[in-house]
């Protein structure tokens, strides 16, 4: 297998006189492109960083995070991304654990950590030092085994942990996702989710083709839509937080997604009505793949046309893993019983940075443990049951929050749901359901209640129904859970 830095260069050798990447404003062939990204290559190595050395990353989206990859790669460093929507405090803990040596970024963000460190500010400062080494290179001996990125995980229960992936890691994830989102050679990728994690892996797919690809540095749905059919975008990711936002906003134009082939939707679950709307308003675009950043995008992969028979399914196993569901004794249960979901292959990271006894934990005889509750049905279809840590155990029997939600997601008023377990003295845990109104239909405690009624067994009825305004979110777009239950609190007081 490659690295991802032959990948580029490969790219614009073939390619010299293509658009690489645009946002904007700018807009830059492959020939010159990758000399930027050589420029920048040079420069680490003049300042003395040596292979595996890490280059801390911060800042929005911007055309930047592209020419860096490539420049880390070919230069046999390690990229750490950061969350620029994460709290300074949060940055603080990532840039000393992962022992930055240079820090590259917008100037706002940076400074706000207070960490001292020999720093580069995107702008005119970065843009001086491409001009002093443009033209000089300087390539390091890397292999596929090699750390490309530390990427970190989204901190839901505690701190967030460094997560190593190597160049095959990466390479295995695009040709999964190219695969899946059934990509080809006139393609051009849009990136409007965040480049630090999800789309980024899109951005690697472009190497393999030779694509062009369009950085947007915020997403206003309607906005985004215009610009998605001035730059025929053929293929991007969204989280299905983002498509909720687009197929619900009341301008919305199906036919400004005309050149659209495939939206991957990955990076948390999406209710099977929201999805079903989703298909009916703006056809058979999405696919959908399941993966954790310890296994990036594709444990599972869900094609354009399968998704509208399998609403409820993540797809089928992805071609660079080995998947099976497992029991508490770690026994192999058959289709159709619930277990936790374990994978292995060249997908798989190689363990957290600096943090021995939770790669041990999380890696076992090579098999990582997503702490998913899934069963496979006889056609090898995934279904994503609910994390483990979140079944709710009440009167002794475990109810999945992700059952109750799918039912609630049926009423047309209800924009997002949010099922939880809170302590019960004589229950154990009761459930209790958060419901955020999308403002197109009326939607009451009486009606919900009445929705679950018809739907679920009496047990898994929710004890209480709130509807809220909004439900807290990570940075990632995924629900807070345990914000949840602290808000429960202090509903309940």
């Amino acid at each position: 297998m490659e690295t991802l830095g032959k990948l580029a260069l490969k790219s614009a050798e073939a390619y010299p006189e293509k658009v690489a990447v645009k946002d904007h404003t700018r807009s830059f062939l492959y020939k010159e492109f990758i000399v930027r990204a050589k420029a920048l290559a040079a420069f680490f190595h003049n300042q003395g960083l040596k292979k595996g050395d890490r280059i801390g990353i911060l800042m929005s989206n911007r055309l930047e995070h592209i020419e860096l990859d490539i420049a880390v790669a070919i230069a046999g460093l390690v990229k750490v991304p950061l969350n620029y929507r994460l709290h300074p405090k949060e940055h603080q803990y990532m840039v000393q654990d992962a022992g930055l040596s240079i820090f590259i970024g917008d100037q706002q963000l940076i400074d706000a950590i207070g960490v001292v460190l020999p720093t580069i500010y995107i702008g005119e400062q970065y843009e001086s030092i491409i001009k002093e080494y443009s033209g000089q290179e300087y390539k390091e001996e890397v292999f596929e085994d090699d750390l490309f990125a530390i990427m970190y995980t989204s901190g839901t229960t505690g701190n967030p942990k460094g997560v190593m992936l190597s160049h095959r890691n990466m390479i295995a994830g695009a040709l999964s996702l190219a695969q899946v989102c059934e990509v080809d050679y006139s393609d051009i990728v849009g990136h409007v989710a965040p480049l630090t994690h999800g789309s980024n892996f899109l951005s690697h797919v472009s190497w393999l083709y030779g694509l062009t690809q369009v950085v947007y540095d915020k997403f206003e749905p309607e906005e985004f839509l215009g610009h998605l059919a001035k730059d025929k975008v053929s293929v991007l990711f969204l989280v299905p937080t983002m498509v909720n936002l687009m197929i619900q906003h009341p301008n919305f134009d199906a036919s400004k997604l005309s050149t659209v082939k495939s939206i991957n939707m990955a990076g948390s679950p999406i209710a099977a009505a929201k999805l079903k709307d989703a298909l009916d308003k703006a056809g058979n675009i999405f696919v959908e793949t399941y993966g954790q950043v310890e296994a990036p995008m594709c444990i599972t992969m869900m094609p354009r046309n399968e998704i509208r028979n399998r609403l409820e399914s993540c797809g089928r196993i992805g071609v660079f893993v080995d998947v099976k569901m497992i029991d508490e004794d770690h026994n192999e249960v058959a289709n159709g019983e619930v277990g936790e979901i374990i994978c292995k292959g060249s997908l798989v990271m190689q363990g957290y940075w600096n943090n021995e006894k939770a790669t041990q934990e999380t890696l076992q005889d090579g098999w990582l443990h997503t702490g998913d509750l899934g069963w496979r049905d006889d056609q090898g279809f995934v279904h994503i049951v609910d994390r483990k840590k979140d079944v709710i155990i009440s009167g002794g029997v475990n109810i999945y929050p992700r059952e109750v939600e799918e039912v609630l997601n049926l009423h047309a008023g209800v924009k997002e749901t949010c099922v939880i377990g809170v302590p019960d003295d004589k229950w154990g845990e009761n459930i209790v359901a958060f419901v955020v109104p999308n403002g197109k239909e009326e939607v009451t405690v009486e009606q919900l209640i009445e929705l679950c009624k018809e739907n679920l067994a009496s047990f898994k009825k929710p004890k209480e129904v709130l509807i809220v305004d909004e439900l807290p979110k990570s940075s990632y777009g995924k629900i807070l859970k345990r914000e949840m239950k602290q808000l429960h609190v202090g509903v309940a007081k």
